[in-house]
């Protein structure tokens, strides 16, 4: 168990204590990945040397620090692997490291719904319970040939191998603020897709607000759908152009929701992540010569500009885009 996935319980809109919680991390190994909004994964099998303990024992340290230093608890799963330290973390509370040791991998993993293996969407989900294969034990005792003819080559030996607790995932460190991320938790799980997209709306508006204020663009949104039974569905999509455009990122996220087609699916939060941020000023626009387009944007000028001076809530994000 040397990778930890550490989910920091922040409060809304408090994605700016991130670098500092990650430099708590970096204390222990330099190998930290950050998961924006809240989270990150850490590879301790350097400080597990170093420090002469187990990644358990460490997981309680950084715990502790976290609330000492910051005043933030924290959930923490740990595994041989990402895949599986981020599984784990959907078991763990606070106070309590979920682990999953190396030799207990397949037992983790074979009562699981496919669901909750990570990468597989509701289409693949779909495809594989039609043929009884509804259990990760039931996908890895299944043919690899067999899986490659029902969902594809590469997918079907990628599927065969995660599924036999084959981690090939790395810890790759990166830099929290090449990306920026909201969250819209429901008061209950939700079952409306009104209510969904009102939360898209709301988050969108928010990513180009903040973009906007920092003179940036994204090239890229990923959304994450989590769900009643703590699983979670995440889609990414390039988009056309480098933007910061309200309206735009709208679009794209309710593109990347109804590629989900999500049926009476218990929705307990909603987020979106604008990623590889770039200088506004490299970015190119492309001219469309559409006066509702051109408007929207002029709208968002002066909608930036009452912010600034009358304050962030003097315009609620999400209420100007189309």
């Amino acid at each position: 168990m040397t990778i930890l996935c550490v989910r920091f319980q922040l409060p809304p809109v408090y994605e700016a204590a991130l670098p500092g919680l990650l430099g708590l991390l970096e204390e222990f190994t330099p190998v930290v990945q950050a998961l924006p909004p809240d989270g990150a994964l850490a590879d301790l099998r350097g400080a597990e040397r170093y420090f002469g303990r187990t990644a358990l024992e460490l997981a309680s340290v950084i715990r502790v620090r976290a609330l000492a230093l910051h005043g933030v608890d924290c959930v923490i799963g740990a595994g041989p692997g990402p895949m599986l330290a981020r599984m784990a973390l959907r078991e763990a509370r606070p106070g309590l490291t979920r682990a999953v040791p190396e030799g207990e991998v397949r037992e983790f993993l074979a009562g699981r719904p496919v669901v909750a293996l990570p990468g597989v969407g509701t289409r693949t989900a779909r495809t594989l319970c039609e043929y009884g294969l509804d259990t990760l034990g039931r996908v890895a005792a299944a043919p690899l040939s067999t899986l490659q003819r029902l969902v594809g080559a590469r997918t079907g030996r990628e599927l065969h191998e995660k599924a036999n607790g084959v981690d090939r995932g790395r810890v790759v460190p990166n830099a929290v603020s090449r990306s920026l991320a909201t969250e819209r938790p429901f008061g209950r799980d939700e079952l409306d897709p009104g209510r969904h997209r009102r939360a898209l709306l709301s988050a969108a508006g928010e990513l180009g607000t903040r973009l906007r204020a920092l003179d940036k663009v994204c090239r890229g949104l990923t959304l994450t759908v989590r769900y009643a039974d703590r699983s979670a569905t995440t889609r990414t999509r390039t988009l056309p152009e480098p933007t910061a455009h309200s309206a735009a990122l709208t679009r794209a996220a309710y593109g990347l929701y109804e590629v989900l087609g999500l049926q009476r699916a218990r929705v307990r939060s909603i987020a979106l992540r604008a990623e590889g941020l770039d200088p506004a000023e490299r970015a190119s626009h492309q001219l469309t010569f559409d006066p509702v387009d051109e408007k929207a944007r002029r709208i968002e000028e002066v909608a930036d500009r009452a912010r600034a001076k009358f304050g962030p809530h003097a315009v609620m994000p999400g209420t100007l885009a189309a």
